[in-house]
């Protein structure tokens, strides 16, 4: 069974459920796990670039917006990295250092928007890495690079989300567990197109 557009995926869910009385919800199943895809899955092809002009404070987030990698400052020599720390780490140096403008050096995620510390002398040019949200599947966009790659990781998704509507518990963790697994193996295979056969280095997520 071919899965590759929104309606071969649509047909594969209902073909594993064994119903044909589900085409009105099946959608939300979708919906549902994209959600929860974008929260778990974090691969190379997530990443996406921006280059906002800092110039305050306050930056808004791109729309598509789930984490960051990076930022740096493109207009000084070589590029200057911008730190990502806690909320409550930029809340101490604020505290710290009150009133202090200069070039940023550090930012951190508040609400919707990027906060830089110190606040910007001036307008920076800069380079943002961040994880993007995976697009939405719809009759309008009936394909995504990761439902080509790992059609998997949808299908046992959205099934994941059906057992509780069908009230059908038996079959949760079956679907949970495989759902797991494919998006698991995901992140494996981008950590291995990253970086190869070179040692990782942990990184920890600044909250």
């Amino acid at each position: 069974m071919s899965i590759s557009t929104y309606s071969e995926l649509q047909t594969a869910i209902t073909d594993f459920l064994n119903r044909d009385d589900l085409a009105s919800v099946v959608p939300t199943f979708i919906s549902l796990a994209e959600a929860d895809i974008n929260r778990r899955l974090r691969h190379y092809r997530m990443q996406v670039t921006a280059s906002p002009s800092l110039s305050s404070q306050y930056t808004a987030l791109p729309t598509d917006w789930l984490e960051a990698v990076r930022l740096s400052l493109t207009g000084t020599p070589l590029g200057t990295r911008v730190e990502l720390i806690s909320h409550a780490d930029l809340l101490e140096r604020k505290q710290q250092r009150a009133g202090r403008v200069g070039v940023p050096e550090y930012f951190a995620v508040t609400g919707s928007n990027l906060e830089l510390f110190p606040v910007p002398d001036a307008t920076y040019s800069s380079e943002l890495l961040y994880f993007g949200r995976i697009p939405a599947l719809s009759i309008s966009s009936p394909s995504t690079w990761l439902l080509t790659e790992h059609p998997d990781i949808y299908l046992y998704g959205a099934l994941t989300h059906s057992a509780p509507y069908l009230q059908d518990d038996a079959r949760i963790q079956v679907w949970a567990s495989l759902y797991q697994a494919a998006v698991d193996a995901a992140n494996v295979a981008s950590q291995s197109a990253r970086f190869g056969g070179t040692g990782l280095r942990m990184k920890t997520r600044a909250y």
